[in-house]
Order: C-alpha cells, then structure tokens, then sequence
C-alpha cells in the first residue's frame, strides 16, 4: 500500500474511533488495532493522536483554505458572495466527519492548535460576505448565512426527508440572508 494510502487510511480509521469513543479515550493502540498494523508502523506515519487529527484537519480543510485564497481575489458582488457560499457547503459537506468530531469533542479541540485555525479560517470567509460599513442587522444576516450552512450540514440530517434535497433548502436560505444583507 503506498504511503499516501495508509496515511488516509490511518486517518479515516481514527477518525471513526474518535466519533464512536471520543478523541480521549481512544489510544493510538486501538488504531493500530483496528488497522490490524503494529503500533511502530502507526507511528512511523504518525507520533500522536493530535498529528492525525491535525493531518485529518489539514487535508479536509484544504478547499476552504483554497476558497479563502480564491474570495480574496474577487469584486465583492452579490455574485461572488453567493458563489463563496456554494463553495462553502462544498466544502462542508466533503469535511463533515471532521466538523462531526469536533462538534462532539469540543473541549479537546479547544487545547488542539486545529481549534484556532478553523476559527481563522471563519472570519476570514466572513470578512469576504460582509460589507465592513453594513448596518449591523446585515452583518447579521452575513454571519447568519455561515450558521445557516454550519447548521444545515450537521443537523438536518435528523430532519426527515431528501439528503439532496435539505442541502437545497439550506443553501436557499443561506442566499437569501446574503441577499437580503447585499440589499441594503
């Protein structure tokens, strides 16, 4: 198996003991376990819990880092806002185990560095939504359309119905607080 695969390979498999035991009761034994790989061939790929979840962090958020690069270089149009919305759910729907693990491991996430960098990541986006002059009821509605995402991904999955279809609605809701914002 190549390198890159195990890698992925260590990653996914830690990330399902994270979700079903948590981030601290799951040891790097119980990967090597489940793995059914030695704990010296874990580590040759990784020292610690926190380098998987940092590796897991790094690879699912690349599109969001990319998407922060890409707003930073657009007109601040509608348009644009709208796109860096479409983009945005792209981007959490592909890192939801992720965003799943650090809903349900918050306080561990907050002593991890990942914590940090996720929450730069967010005003970053928001700064390109959000008019810097805007009234305050639209700068609102601009972080509003992020929580609308955030919110659409993780739980409306307990709301029956269509996957495809909620994801529809929630990013319908999420334009129109953006263009409501925009109209002011």
């Amino acid at each position: 198996m190549a390198r890159g695969n195990t890698r992925q390979r260590i990653q996914d498999v830690a990330l399902e003991l994270f979700a079903e035991q948590g981030y601290e009761k799951t040891s790097l034994r119980e990967i090597a376990e489940r793995l059914d790989v030695t704990k010296a061939a874990l580590y040759y790929h990784f020292k610690t819990k926190e380098d998987i979840i940092i590796g897991i962090f790094q690879d699912l958020t690349r599109p969001i880092d990319e998407l922060v690069a890409w707003a930073g270089e657009q007109p601040r149009t509608l348009e644009t806002k709208q796109e860096i919305l479409r983009r945005y759910q792209k981007a959490l729907r592909a890192a939801a185990p992720l965003f799943r693990f650090m809903h349900e491991n918050q306080a561990t996430v907050r002593d991890l560095s990942i914590g940090l960098t996720f929450k730069e990541r967010f005003i970053a986006l928001n700064q390109f939504i959000q008019e810097p002059d805007a009234p305050i009821k639209d700068k609102v509605r601009a972080v509003s359309a992020i929580f609308t995402l955030h919110a659409g991904t993780f739980f409306m999955e307990n709301v029956e119905g269509d996957l495809e279809e909620k994801q529809e609605a929630v990013l319908e809701v999420a334009l129109d607080l953006i263009e409501q914002a925009q109209q002011a």
